[in-house]
């Protein structure tokens, strides 16, 4: 298992707790690194999916942990001209993951705040939010790994 898969691995678990109401469906983690540019998506403390993202220029979203709000098939940003954001999940004043026509961009910062991704894999995540349950998943983002280093790898 590499670093960042064990991280989150670890992230997860010191997350039970949370979950722990509702054990008969997968627990799932979002991490976003905005440093690295890359999402990680753990389901039962396995590494399902990596990808590459496309965060704020400004810095945006906030880094700390988040649960999703809400979910859109399909969003129309009313402050961004009216800009596609299909399959959003929303998890922080107005902080969504979505798809991006603009993939070419992923990778490094470009958006203003959100979390981009290729379409197909923000029909995926969508997908997987949807079927387990917003209740289900926790999002982690940080500006590096630094935090949950220091967080759990003196735990365990």
């Amino acid at each position: 298992m590499n670093r960042l898969a064990l991280v989150a691995a670890c992230v997860l678990a010191y997350l039970g707790a949370a979950f722990a109401a509702e054990s008969a469906r997968a627990e799932i983690l979002i991490s976003i690194n905005k440093s690295a540019q890359r999402m990680m998506v753990v389901v039962d403390g396995r590494a399902h999916y990596q990808w590459p993202v496309s965060t704020g220029l400004d810095g945006g979203p906030p880094s700390g942990m988040f649960r999703p709000q809400r979910l859109e098939r399909m969003w129309r940003s009313r402050k961004y001209d009216w800009a596609p954001m299909p399959h959003s999940i929303f998890f922080h004043h107005g902080y969504a993951i979505h798809g991006t026509p603009h993939v070419s961009r992923l990778g490094r910062r470009a958006s203003h705040g959100c979390v981009r991704l290729h379409p197909a894999n923000a029909a995926t995540l969508f997908a997987l939010v949807r079927k387990h349950g917003m209740s289900r998943v926790a999002i982690h983002v940080s500006d590096s790994r630094t935090f949950v280093e220091r967080e759990l790898y003196r735990r365990y």
